[in-house]
């Protein structure tokens, strides 16, 4: 089974990606698609930053009345992202620095942090569509 030439750049410029963070000492991230059961929304009852699930794609961020869930990738450079005591997050790949909302503060990143889909489900448990990237 052979690649076409779309798989094939897709593939080789994923690869280089993933190198070049690691060789900067960063931590590359791809998700897989899906719907991630991200626990009962009253583990969220207090405002603030939950990193739970970065490692699965995304932060659970409670604001208010507001829940929601931002991706834990850098839109720069694929890089996982922290979170800051500040409810700030850092990218240490290439220092691109984000509000608690998702807005860029410091580049060389250009794109706010995308909201991924959220519901709450029957059992109320809060459901994030996590996309691939």
């Amino acid at each position: 089974m052979g690649l076409n030439r779309r798989e094939f750049i897709i593939l080789t410029a994923a690869s280089a990606m993933a190198a070049g963070c690691q060789a900067q000492g960063g931590d590359t991230f791809a998700s897989a698609k899906g719907l991630v059961d991200a626990g009962p929304v009253s583990n969220y009852a207090a405002d603030g930053v939950y990193p739970g699930f970065r490692d699965q794609g995304f932060f659970v961020i409670r604001s208010g009345e507001k829940l929601l869930a931002l991706t834990s990738v850098c839109t720069h450079s694929a890089c996982r992202l922290n979170a800051a005591p500040d409810r700030s997050f850092i990218c240490k790949c290439h220092g691109s620095t984000f509000t608690a909302q998702g807005k860029v503060t410091k580049g060389p990143a250009r794109r706010d942090l995308p909201e991924l889909p959220t519901s709450i489900d029957e059992r109320g448990h809060l459901m994030v569509q996590v996309l691939s990237t």
